[in-house]
């Protein structure tokens, strides 16, 4: 009877350990998925912030290019309005330095004119 006695706790240790194993093994599997769900939300999470700063970025990119565009179209339109008062400035100088240089000469011909006509002594 001793050895049936000691088969049957044998046995049942063994079956015990078997039930217990299966629980760990049932509990491996549920970790497992559960991080594998974690990892899934993670990437997720991860994709849509990529996207949302890549929105982002090419938001403030237009508006960069926008206010580039605008700020060249400004400086031109400067750039031309002043070169245009320049062209006119220098315009007006010279005219006025042109009509005081004629007039300078015009009067120095009127009062260093001789006569063109031999003078009657040097005949």
């Amino acid at each position: 009877m001793k050895i049936t006695s000691l088969i049957i706790a044998l046995v049942a240790a063994t079956a015990l350990a078997a039930l217990g194993q299966e629980g760990t093994l049932q509990e491996v599997k549920h970790g497992a998925k559960k991080a594998g769900q974690t990892v899934k939300d993670g990437v997720e999470t991860a994709g849509e912030k990529t996207k949302e700063a890549a929105e982002t970025v090419g938001e403030k990119t237009k508006e960069t290019a926008k206010t580039v565009g605008r700020k060249t179209k400004e400086t031109a339109q400067t750039v031309g309005e002043k070169t245009k008062e320049g062209a006119k400035t220098v315009h007006r100088k010279s005219k006025r330095a042109l009509n005081k240089a004629k007039a300078e000469t015009s009067g120095q011909q009127s009062t260093n004119q001789t006569p063109n006509t031999p003078a009657p002594t040097d005949r």
